[in-house]
């Protein structure tokens, strides 16, 4: 290893810049970030909706990206569709349970093409999608409806379907969260997730989709989970046995694999971004998403850099690591494409229509008549990973003008209790525009109606008919204003056993 310790200074910041990626503040680069390039040549970003200004801001944004990170550029993004859906400004697709409750194919392919369209107008030739996690877990905190199934052969069939029709419109891929998010209690954006299972248990499920689809996903992006089983010390984001031995050489995969955000406490609060970096990198990773601040960002750079120089981090695995993303950005070039008005407006119609057709009734729920009384929360900030959900002011807009609405906002659905409820003439119809699941006293609440505007596992909280709408991005909600109206049937079905039941 004594070649290792020598590498030189200059080469070793070149070479570890190539393997971050950062992010930026505004809807435009400042001075001290156009400086931090030029010190420490990175050439991936990640755009976030803090950094996005309708569809000509974000272009020049991207198109400034590309000139300062050079050819081989990669401008990252979380569009996956449903509520994590960075860009509302483009055709929105539906969240990946949505397209299981169509369970179609073809259609899940040409959704994915459809946003691949929407990422390359934009100048983003990196999507942090599909999602193979297989919500295996009612009580999943961060999963939820970005899953396509609880069935892992569903969710290979249908992300693969989405994923050949994102590759074939010129714009990567990003599997995630190897090796499965689906079953756990925890969000890792917040604590440090745990899941008991054996590699045996791990491969009847969770990783099924990861095998399938191995061959045909350019890139990778690893999960903040500990599997006290296989790995007890490390979360697979930073454990060699998760993303060499056995994603490397068991899987046999061989494209990029980057890491979900060192800045997450699950890693943040334990390793600290700069040495989770050197960690991720050292167990196979060849690239790792550096959020925070300018001077985090910028230590992190360094701590690689600096892990190359001492003989902790492999000068040649580094260099493979780098060819690899090479390839990735060579393969979907960052450029900026034309617009296309016509098929801009076709993709609209599509996401529509297949939104409609997600659209899922439990408990034979039918729209209500007569005088109603519309609960919901007032507002409803980030997760963190999902944006913003609806207001109890942008929900009002679901019903027809006219409607005899008396409206009982509250700061926290999930604090409510059943005595708050008023019990007279008027059609209860609880609006859930949150994520949290309902204490089990809701099943005593008197609903008449349920509206599952995001989580749809809060469906088995509530024993009142209910209308599952699988996200709130705009054409969910339009299609389930038309099913208030009385102008849609709703024909999907769950993709989830435990919905299937209830």
């Amino acid at each position: 290893m004594s070649s290792i310790a020598h590498m030189d200074r200059s080469d070793a910041l070149r070479l570890a810049a190539s393997l971050v990626m950062i992010d930026i503040e505004g809807t435009a680069l400042n001075a001290a970030e156009i400086e931090l390039l030029r010190r420490r040549p990175v050439r991936a970003v990640c755009l976030f909706r803090k950094n996005l200004d309708g569809l000509a801001g974000t272009r020049r944004l991207t198109a400034h990206l590309h000139a300062l990170l050079g050819t081989k550029a990669l401008v990252a993004m979380d569009q996956e569709g449903g509520a994590v859906s960075r860009a509302t400004f483009v055709p929105v697709g539906p969240a990946g349970m949505a397209l299981g409750a169509v369970g179609d194919a073809d259609i899940a392919r040409q959704v994915g093409a459809a946003t691949a369209r929407s990422m390359a107008w934009l100048g983003v030739n990196w999507n942090f999608a599909p999602v193979l996690d297989v919500n295996s877990n009612p009580a999943n905190p961060v999963i939820g409806e970005r899953s396509f199934s609880d069935d892992p052969d569903e969710v290979s069939r249908l992300a693969g379907a989405w994923m050949a029709g994102s590759l074939l419109e010129g714009v990567a891929c990003c599997v995630k969260h190897f090796p499965g998010h689906g079953d756990t209690h925890e969000d890792s954006h917040h604590a440090l997730p745990e899941v008991d299972k054996t590699l045996a248990e791990l491969e009847a499920l969770e990783l099924r989709p990861f095998h399938a689809l191995h061959e045909q996903a350019p890139a990778l992006m690893t999960a903040h989970i500990v599997y006290r089983q296989l790995d007890a010390d490390r979360p697979a984001t930073l454990s060699r046995f998760f993303l060499t031995e056995l994603l490397r050489h068991r899987i046999g995969y061989q494209g990029v694999v980057i890491t979900d955000a060192l800045m997450m406490r699950a890693i943040a609060d334990r390793w600290g971004h700069a040495r989770a970096a050197v960690l991720a990198l050292a167990a196979g990773a060849d690239m790792v998403l550096a959020q925070g601040s300018l001077q985090e960002q910028e230590d992190t750079v360094d701590a690689v850099a600096d892990a190359l120089v001492d003989g902790r981090l492999d000068p040649a695995q580094l260099q493979r690591a780098s060819q690899r993303i090479d390839a990735l950005a060579e393969r979907f070039p960052a450029r900026l494409r034309d617009v296309d008005a016509a098929r801009w407006t076709a993709d609209m119609q599509l996401m529509q229509l297949t939104a409609e057709r997600a659209l899922t009734t439990l408990r034979a729920a039918q729209a209500p008549r007569g005088p109603l009384r519309v609960i919901t929360q007032a507002e409803v900030a980030s997760d963190g990973v999902s944006e913003a959900g609806p207001s109890a002011q942008e929900l009002a807009s679901l019903w027809p003008r006219g409607t005899d609405i008396e409206w009982l906002v509250v700061p926290r659905l999930v604090a409510m209790r059943g005595q708050d409820i008023p019990r007279d003439h008027r059609c209860n119809v609880l609006a859930s525009n949150t994520r949290q699941r309902y204490p089990s006293a809701a099943r005593d609440w008197p609903i008449d109606l349920h509206l599952a505007l995001w989580n749809p596992f809060q469906a088995l909280d509530l024993n009142a008919p209910t209308v599952l709408t699988w996200g709130y991005d705009a054409p969910a909600l339009r299609a389930l204003s038309a099913w208030l109206a009385g102008h849609l049937t709703a024909t999907g079905r769950p993709p989830i056993r435990a919905l299937e039941m209830s």
